[in-house]
């Protein structure tokens, strides 16, 4: 007699493409086709500030181009976003073209449902947080040309940050994902290289710890595994060459294939105590990857031994556990290692650590997370590196 089957599934998101070339084209090509005539641009400050990138897409649009905002610091704070809903309530777009990385494709996302919503104030947009709603009627999606490796643009959870209670709050609805992802490997060069290969570690973290929550899903570890072949064998490339645009276009793609998981399964302790160092530290979200997912793959291999055997030879050495290859790449690639390396002090531990041990995703960890002494423990592995 066989073993019973465990049910399970796989949801598509309601992304109509994935496209990769010049983004300026492939933009104004599917503003035409959509027939939109108003569209409104919000981008990094770094983009539109440092590059030709919004004004040349500014110009590409001409006279559907209604407005461009680009006030959001990382992270999106709730206040930024509210003054990103209010410029948008005036410009009334039919599409938003995001230009950056998760922190302006995030804070599109709450947009499109405060708009839905008429969420026109701070106590609004935070009282309305941490839910999941209906797939919103209004008809205004969203086009991201990412230019880091974080992989919001692939998932409908629109992350924030509530400066109140300084902590991670979300917001998901169905379609909530953009309309079109755009991949433009050469635009990516303006992005600092600290930003480019640390969010590549938020993505490689993205596809660990999505296959170890798989599950047996075959969708998210087929796609999870190949991600990690791409990584390692394509970011280094990217490190020794910035021009190099077919490696950085295989780090794009790797992203969208790491991001399977995503809202499909919890992510584990890296990801949650990474959001809390975040929070707690300020520690940009890749640099919280690098320090955590080490320390949570080597706590974590007793009891997911078979899924890190699997990892370790996506990452290419079947010999070898995940760990250990994925602090070599850490150091190719010059990204931190230790929690003092960014930034977190020793004071700072005790709040982390109760705050983990309450922490849903921590809790959802492949390697159970009972007492705060499985917390401490580790980071101790992250303190130590």
């Amino acid at each position: 007699m066989s073993d019973p089957i465990t049910p399970g599934n796989y949801r598509n998101l309601p992304i109509d493409r994935v496209a990769w070339g010049a983004f300026d084209s492939i933009v104004e090509s599917a503003v035409s086709k959509a027939g939109a005539r108003r569209v409104m641009i919000v981008s990094s400050n770094t983009l539109r500030e440092k590059t030709d990138a919004v004004a040349r897409l500014e110009r590409t649009l001409g006279a559907k181009h209604v407005a461009t905002f680009s006030g959001i610091k990382e992270h999106a704070p709730l206040p930024d976003v509210l003054n990103c809903v209010l410029a948008a309530r005036e410009a009334k777009p039919d599409v938003i073209v995001t230009l950056g990385g998760s922190t302006p494709i995030d804070t599109v996302k709450v947009v499109q449902l405060a708009l839905a919503n008429d969420w026109t104030t701070l106590e609004a947009l935070t009282g309305s947080a941490g839910r999941t709603y209906p797939a919103t009627t209004t008809g205004l999606r969203q086009i991201a040309v990412p230019t880091t490796l974080s992989g919001g643009e692939f998932t409908s959870i629109g992350g924030a940050t509530d400066t109140a209670t300084k902590s991670k709050v979300s917001f998901i609805a169905p379609n909530l994902c953009p309309e079109l992802v755009v991949l433009d490997p050469a635009l990516t060069v303006h992005t600092p290289e600290w930003l480019w290969l640390s969010t590549a570690v938020r993505s490689i973290d993205h596809a660990v710890e999505g296959m170890l929550n798989a599950h047996g899903n075959p969708m998210i570890e087929a796609q999870a595994l190949h991600a990690l072949s791409m990584f390692f064998r394509e970011l280094p490339k990217s490190k020794r060459n910035p021009q190099d645009l077919a490696a950085r276009l295989a780090c794009q793609q790797a992203v969208w294939l790491s991001t399977a998981g995503l809202g499909r399964v919890s992510m584990g302790a890296s990801h949650g105590i990474g959001y809390i160092l975040g929070t707690v530290g300020g520690v940009p979200h890749g640099h919280t990857s690098c320090v955590m997912l080490p320390a949570v793959l080597a706590w974590s291999e007793p009891f997911t031994e078979v899924a890190q055997r699997r990892i370790g030879r996506a990452m290419g050495d079947p010999h070898l556990s995940p760990a250990p290859q994925l602090r070599a790449l850490l150091r190719a690639l010059d990204l931190p290692q230790r929690l003092p390396d960014v930034g977190i002090r020793e004071d700072q531990v005790d709040e982390i650590a109760q705050r983990a041990l309450r922490h849903p995703v921590v809790l959802a960890n492949a390697r159970p997370i009972k007492t705060e002494a499985d917390v401490r423990e580790i980071l101790d592995l992250a303190w130590k590196g």
